[in-house]
């Protein structure tokens, strides 16, 4: 028994080791697909579209115009995940409940959120072994990153990173953009791909033809598995829950996290609505919301957090 628990813990510490390589790997592909997408839409298709003149030449300037402004968001939101910690418990963090039971409390941690504070009173302090502190409330350890991540939502291959309290919003919007950008180009290419299959005399080489195929393809599966994505992780913030969360909470009872569907989109894309649909806060929401450094959340009361 002893053997087949060591042979399990070595499998879980190799696969973390697995994910961990393909980082470069992962960002090198998206790269190549945006390299792709870019070859078969700008440069074969409608780039040259605009030199020859009248509606269509002005047809194909919108086209390219809205293709760079999706694209510029996309990687200003891809990028924002990589390189945004998803959130680190800080070495000297306590619970609130022990530092109002030391007289530490800091009173600009109390701010209100809709009349709602942070509600641990009746919160159990959890204590992660792996890392030997411990764990603010909706934290999670990551084996992939190795150690603890505030209100972790999954380790996300794609980006390199964890998906946690700071970068959460960034994710999202990149999932967003993803979307628009590779529907966008499934509808543009798709004329072009229909033709393959024609008896027409296509335009072009046998390498832009391959390249405007394989470009079509690789958008539309990414288009409609991204959609699945969206989809479920507009459900998770309209609940204020993570996709751990979701998986381990207790289904009869209330989520006491859930605070109506207007704070709960709040608490991840702050309440400055000019910065809704990019991948930044405003100062402003960064002072007078705690909850977005991922340490402390408004709840509602009378609950037992050993419930969930």
């Amino acid at each position: 028994m002893h053997r087949s628990g060591t042979t399990m813990a070595w499998n879980v510490f190799k696969f973390c080791t697995a994910l961990r390589g393909l980082g470069s790997i992962m960002i090198l592909l998206v790269l190549g697909v945006v390299g792709v997408t870019y070859y078969a839409v700008v440069w074969t298709n409608y780039g040259p579209a605009l030199s020859d003149g009248g509606l269509y030449s002005l047809a194909a300037l919108a086209i390219i115009i809205l293709f760079h402004f999706l694209l510029a968001m996309l990687l200003w939101s891809y990028f924002s995940v990589v390189f945004t910690d998803p959130g680190v418990v800080p070495p000297t963090w306590r619970s609130a409940s022990d530092e109002e039971q030391r007289g530490e409390a800091d009173p600009l941690n109390s701010l209100e959120f809709g009349g709602l504070q942070p509600d641990s009173s009746n919160q159990r302090i959890r204590f992660c072994r792996k890392c030997n502190q411990p764990k603010p409330p909706r934290c999670h350890h990551c084996s992939v990153c190795g150690r603890c991540v505030l209100k972790m939502d999954h380790h996300c291959v794609w980006v390199v990173n964890c998906v946690g309290a700071l970068n959460y919003k960034y994710f999202l919007l990149f999932l967003l953009y993803t979307f628009l950008e590779t529907t966008l180009v499934t509808l543009l290419l798709m004329p072009h791909f229909i033709a393959f299959f024609s008896d027409e005399d296509i335009p072009g080489t046998p390498g832009t033809l391959a390249t405007t195929f394989l470009a079509f393809v690789l958008n539309l599966a990414f288009a409609l598995s991204v959609m699945g994505f969206l989809i479920m992780h507009v459900s998770l913030v309209a609940a204020n829950t993570t996709t751990i969360e979701a998986y381990e909470k207790n289904t009869s009872l209330k989520w006491p996290y859930d605070l109506g569907r207007k704070k709960n989109f709040e608490q991840v894309f702050g309440m400055d609505k000019r910065y809704w649909l990019i991948p930044a806060y405003s100062e402003e929401d960064l002072r007078r919301m705690p909850e977005l450094q991922g340490l402390e959340y408004p709840s509602k009361p009378d609950f037992d957090s050993q419930d969930f």
